[in-house]
Parts: structure tokens; C-alpha cells; sequence
């Protein structure tokens, strides 16, 4: 299979250069110039879990020279109807678009561009931090779904285990995006706010219960509009997953250290528009959502401490 990976992040780094590695025709497209320039000149570093690798990856920040089988969206959940809107002129009419990113709405957004049945939704529990252009570090394996079944899953799901990654094809592939969202619910925004690693959320005690009535929410959602969780109990499900990452930062956090947008609109701000379609109340989430759009909409107006930058005064 050709893939034509749209992103040059983490995960996108991650999937392309395991894919180029096990012999498949891989090309990226990436839409800040620069980052495409230097993993066409330098390719890809991976660090981590898993051996170290480099592998040279074609990057392109305009229209690549390949007609794809496969295009997988790995940009940001903000910039995916740009991206699609971007590449749909370059594809085949039989080209399939798979989406491996967070959130809720990417698989609705593509399917207005593309058509019901040329997309395929995907989640993945595979962890990646971006380094810096074109390098990155494997902070974690995990399973990867792709689905529903027909329309070419099979094939992926085929190429990515090639590749080295566990990968299936899921029947209910909307039940595993709710499952995954309401992790995400749980975790990202808390520790965007805080700036805490994964595993200290729960053992604080506030921290705790905030997590505890927002996956809440997000799961009163989830029942209402007839989705069936891929687990029994959510909140024992995102105390797992936050002790077995538990040194890891959330992608959240690591846009709120650089700076950048978060897809906070996309996780605890799509549980709170959902919420409020069905008459359902959500305001941990709207808070949540609050909040980490106040934080990313004032990255410049910080206050920079610094030891002894405040004087101290005393009271008489």
C-alpha cells in the first residue's frame, strides 16, 4: 500500500516511519514549510520504548508526488477540515481516509469532504512526544483499532501489524472513540491546568474527584446517546491508563508547555456541547473547558516569575 501520513507531529512521525521501515511507499505532507524541509533533508529519529530508528521519509509542504491508497490524518482535531480540504484534490476516487487523532467530530469533518464510506475511524494507545522536526520519543506501546470493517481496514490494519504495531479491525469503532474520549476527558485538560504528569492526578485528592465527575459527564453522554463503552467501569479504566503512564505528560499538557492551541474543543468542550444538545448538564467539563481556552488564549499575557522577582511584604 502507498499511505500519505498528513501531519508531521508525534504520532504522524511515529507510523510513517514504522510503515517506510517495513518496505510500504510512505510519504508525509506537513503544512509548516520548515518542518517538512528538515525531515525531507534529515528523515526520522525515534527514541524510546522501542529499538532507535532513522528513517528516510519524503516530506512535502505542497502536493506530494504520489497517488495514495491510504491517507491517514494525524494533525491536530482544530486543523482537520483545512487539512482534508487541502489534500482531497490530490487523491483517487478510491483513496481511503483514516483518521488516528483525538477527540471527538474528526471522522464527521472528514466525512463531509470525502464521503461516509471512503473514512474509516482509528485509535491508537500508542504514546509519542515531538522532540523537535522530525525526531520524537516512544513513550509507550498499545493496541490500535481501525474500523469499521470493509472499505480497505483490513488492508491497514494488515500493513500496520507489518509494521510492527498490534493492530486489529473493530466492528463498533465509534464505541472505541467514546472510549477513549472519555479517557481523555479524565486526564488532559487536569493535567494541562496543572501541569502534572498523569499518574499524580489521582493521588490528589481534589484533583480525584474533579476527574471523577467529569469522566461522569462525559459517560451520562455516552449512555444517552446509545454508545456502548468499551469498559465496564470508566473511571477504574482512566485510573489504569493514569498509573500505567504515569510518567508521562499528556499531549494536552506538552501544547500548553510549548504554548500552542490544544484540542481542548474537541475533548472536554465536545462533552459539553453534547451535553447541552441532549439536556444533559456537564459543568465540570464546561469549567474544564473554560479554563484551558483562558490558558491558551493568554500564553503572552504570563506573569514570568523568577526568584526574588516579588518583593515581600509585611503587614503592620
Amino acid at each position: 500500500m502507498r499511505f500519505l501520513v498528513v501531519g508531521a507531529g508525534a504520532m504522524g512521525c511515529l507510523f510513517a516511519a514504522r510503515l517506510k521501515r517495513a518496505g510500504f511507499e510512505v510519504h508525509l505532507f506537513e503544512k509548516i514549510r520548515e518542518r517538512a524541509e528538515v525531515i525531507r533533508e534529515r528523515g526520522i529519529s525515534v527514541e524510546g520504548v522501542t529499538e532507535e530508528m532513522e528513517v528516510r521519509v519524503p516530506a512535502w509542504f505542497e502536493k506530494p508526488p504520489l497517488a495514495p491508497d491510504a491517507v491517514m490524518f494525524c494533525v491536530k482535531s482544530y486543523d482537520t477540515k483545512d487539512a482534508a480540504a487541502t489534500v482531497a484534490p490530490w487523491l483517487k476516487e478510491n483513496s481511503v481516509v483514516l483518521t488516528l487523532q483525538n477527540g471527538l467530530g474528526n471522522m464527521d469533518m472528514l466525512e463531509e469532504i470525502f464521503g461516509k464510506f471512503r473514512v474509516l475511524g482509528g485509535v491508537t494507545s500508542e504514546g509519542a512526544t515531538l522532540l523537535d522536526h522530525g525526531k520524537i520519543r516512544h513513550a509507550g506501546t498499545g493496541e490500535t483499532f481501525v474500523g469499521p470493517p470493509g472499505h480497505g481496514a483490513e488492508k491497514i490494519a494488515s500493513a500496520f501489524q507489518v509494521a510492527g504495531f498490534s493492530s486489529m479491525v473493530a466492528e463498533d469503532i465509534h464505541s472505541l472513540i467514546w472510549g477513549k474520549l472519555v479517557i481523555n476527558v479524565g486526564i488532559n485538560a487536569l493535567t494541562a491546568l496543572t501541569a502534572l504528569k498523569n499518574g499524580r492526578l489521582p493521588q490528589i485528592r481534589t484533583l480525584r474527584v474533579t476527574m471523577e465527575t467529569a469522566v461522569s459527564e462525559a459517560v451520562a453522554v455516552a449512555r444517552a446517546k446509545q454508545v456502548r463503552l468499551p469498559y465496564s467501569d470508566p473511571m477504574s479504566r482512566v485510573i489504569d491508563v493514569c498509573n500505567a503512564t504515569s510518567d508521562n505528560l499528556s499531549s494536552m499538557l506538552q501544547d500548553v508547555l510549548n504554548e500552542r492551541m490544544t484540542e481542548i474543543a474537541f475533548i472536554n468542550g465536545a462533552v459539553d456541547r453534547e451535553g447541552k444538545a441532549l439536556g444533559i448538564p456537564t459543568p465540570v467539563n464546561f469549567v474544564l473547558t473554560c479554563l484551558v481556552e483562558a490558558v491558551q488564549e493568554t500564553y503572552f499575557d504570563r506573569v514570568r516569575h523568577s526568584p526574588g522577582a516579588f518583593p515581600v511584604s509585611s503587614d503592620k
